[in-house]
């Protein structure tokens, strides 16, 4: 089967745009938290015990539904499930506007939690029905680009919402950010149910002899791949290595999470206003975008996964340690950036390790598994930094903890690399067979 990049790179057109800005959507509301408590936190009185603890219970709701949703997701189609997620969610961020104290802040976060459980798991499963093995590197760098966007045009808009909008309507600025942030993840909800094919077999921008490409190769790649080794959901959710990508996942979830949630508030100890905060807040999500872009790419191209993946966390625990040890903001600035960017970087090709592993209802299954196990490190990472910040009256403490789950994480690629050196060479053969094969 000759390879049609063509067919890829238009598919890529048509569906990347919109994952991108459903993505974009989702980690503004995960985003915006962070920037509310810089006035939030004093108008309702939490401590950052409160606040870390709030934030962080969203993933306890997110967590006990996310495999379920996930397995709809499958039954029912990607379009109809996925725009339930979006308008779902999208109401309930808005509300968040409406806390007035610990107890409601933290039910609406595990009703939002709740809501968005099955997303990403989702959107890196759709991915894997319409793009081949060899092609996700990019995408799913792509797709994540979306994570340090969000923070790179969150940051400036919450801070100018927060400074201008403070009072206007008897509401508070924090308010209206939630309020007004809440709305694209609702649009995005309708434009998935109208927009998004789901699968190529129903894609109407492709016409019959790319819809009959496109779906007889990534059959043959599924066929090829299933040779090798072959899956049940069952197995699926108790093999060692799916649960090492949970452990995995942990670590992604409390860099990415411990980031997106501190930043403002690791910046704002330098004595800048809010307004410099958010903007400076948007330097690290910067350098995160562009290490996701590079690394995923320079992993498609060469077809190394491990150190494309391992090496990125090592340089986030350096980053951290900079950053904790800073003696001026310069340095405390480069530091995260660097913790920022190692993330990023790893980010995408973490995915490609399930991928790789699973495939159909049992793919579904192990990416919501890995996912949900992962996102408790979006419980514990806020709520173990509001922790120590409390008890140490500083950042440093925080700090040097996300370098010490970075370098775990690190670790822990490293064996997942090792326990499936075989399988990956036999699979890489594999798909490659399905490529080339006439």
């Amino acid at each position: 089967m000759t390879d049609r990049s063509d067919i890829i790179s238009k598919a890529a057109r048509r569906i990347l745009p919109i994952l991108m800005l459903c993505y974009l959507a989702a980690f503004l509301d995960r985003v915006n938290i962070g920037f509310a408590a810089l006035t939030m936190n004093g108008d309702l009185g939490f401590s950052a015990s409160a606040f870390g603890f709030g934030a962080g219970i969203f993933f306890l709701g997110y967590v006990l539904c996310e495999l379920p949703s996930n397995l709809m997701l499958a039954r029912v189609g990607a379009r109809l499930w996925i725009a339930r997620i979006l308008i779902t969610w999208g109401i309930l961020s808005a509300l968040t506007a409406f806390v007035w104290n610990p107890a409601s802040f933290y039910v609406v976060r595990i009703l939002l939690g709740a809501a968005e459980a099955g997303f990403f798991p989702g959107m890196i499963f759709y991915m894997t029905l319409w793009f081949p093995r060899a092609y996700r590197g990019s995408m799913f760098s792509s797709f994540n680009v979306a994570v340090p966007l969000a923070s790179v045009l969150g940051a400036p808009l919450s801070g100018l919402i927060l400074e201008n909008l403070n009072g206007v309507a008897g509401l508070h600025g924090w308010q209206w950010m939630f309020l007004i942030e809440g709305l694209p993840a609702f649009i995005m909800g309708l434009v998935v149910f109208f927009a998004l094919p789901d699968r190529p077999a129903s894609a109407s921008f492709l016409n019959e002899e790319e819809r009959s490409w496109l779906t007889k190769r990534l059959d043959s790649e599924r066929d090829a791949q299933e040779k090798v080794e072959h899956f049940s959901v069952g197995r699926a959710l108790v093999d060692p290595r799916v649960l090492l990508m949970c452990l995995i996942a942990v670590g992604l979830v409390i860099g990415t999470t411990g980031i997106a949630i501190w930043m403002p508030q690791f910046i704002k100890q330098f004595g800048l206003s809010t307004i410099q905060t958010s903007l400076v807040a948007a330097i690290p999500f910067v350098f995160m975008a562009i290490a996701m872009i590079a690394v995923g790419r320079h992993s498609d191209k060469t077809g190394e996964r491990v150190w494309h993946t391992a090496g990125p966390f090592i340089a986030s625990a350096v980053g951290f340690v900079i950053a904790a040890f800073a003696g001026n903001p310069f340095v405390g600035v480069i530091g995260l950036t660097i913790g920022a960017a190692g993330i990023g970087g790893a980010s995408p090709t973490i995915w490609i390790f399930p991928s790789t592993l699973l495939t159909g209802t049992a793919a579904a299954a192990g990416i919501a598994l890995i996912n949900s196990v992962g996102s408790t490190g979006g419980f514990f990472g806020p709520t173990i930094i509001g922790w120590v910040r409390d008890a140490t009256g500083g950042f440093q403490g925080a700090l040097l903890f996300l370098a010490a789950a970075m370098a775990v994480t690190a670790a822990a690629i490293f064996i997942l690399g090792y326990s499936m050196r075989d399988l990956m060479r036999a699979k890489a053969s594999a798909a490659l067979s399905a490529r080339t094969q006439s």
